[in-house]
């Protein structure tokens, strides 16, 4: 016979405080992520034309990869605190606490791409590199904190 795992905790305050430095990270790797392929793709590619076409693929591939952590993270368990179950607290951490925390960290790649923006000309003659920082806020904001939302277990 096959002996039953112990039942792990119910989820308490510190849980939320595990929840908060799960989608906390994974928000700030994927700006990090991104505004360091930014600056690498500027000193290795001169030309606007040629550089931003591997920045929205690189932005595109970390966006999927921190979705898929967001994912698993969402679903792992922590042997002191137990599962993370979806609430309506634990949706709304996930969402506000992690926003104000870690959304800052998305300026970097703003200055980087309002620079980007101005190549070449005088003023603004690059919105592409305007809409990717957007979309990269979009993504981290709203998109990996859905999906860690959505996949936190149920209450059973």
């Amino acid at each position: 016979m096959k002996a039953s795992a112990p039942e792990l905790p119910r989820p308490r305050l510190p849980t939320l405080a595990l929840l908060v430095g799960r989608i906390t990270t994974i928000k700030l790797v994927y700006w990090s992520l991104v505004t360091a392929v930014e600056i690498a793709l500027g000193a290795r590619i001169a030309g606007f034309d040629e550089r931003f076409p591997l920045a929205v693929a690189v932005t595109a591939v970390a966006t999927v990869a921190a979705c898929a952590w967001a994912a698993v993270s969402a679903r792992a368990t922590d042997r002191r605190l137990g599962d993370l179950e979806r609430s309506v607290p634990a949706v709304a951490t996930t969402f506000i606490a992690a926003s104000v925390v870690a959304t800052p960290a998305s300026l970097p790649l703003l200055f980087i791409e309002i620079r980007r923006a101005g190549e070449g000309c005088a003023g603004i003659c690059h919105w592409q590199a305007i809409w990717l920082w957007v979309a990269a806020i979009v993504v981290g904001t709203l998109v990996i904190p859905l999906v860690f939302a959505v996949r936190m277990r149920t209450r059973t």
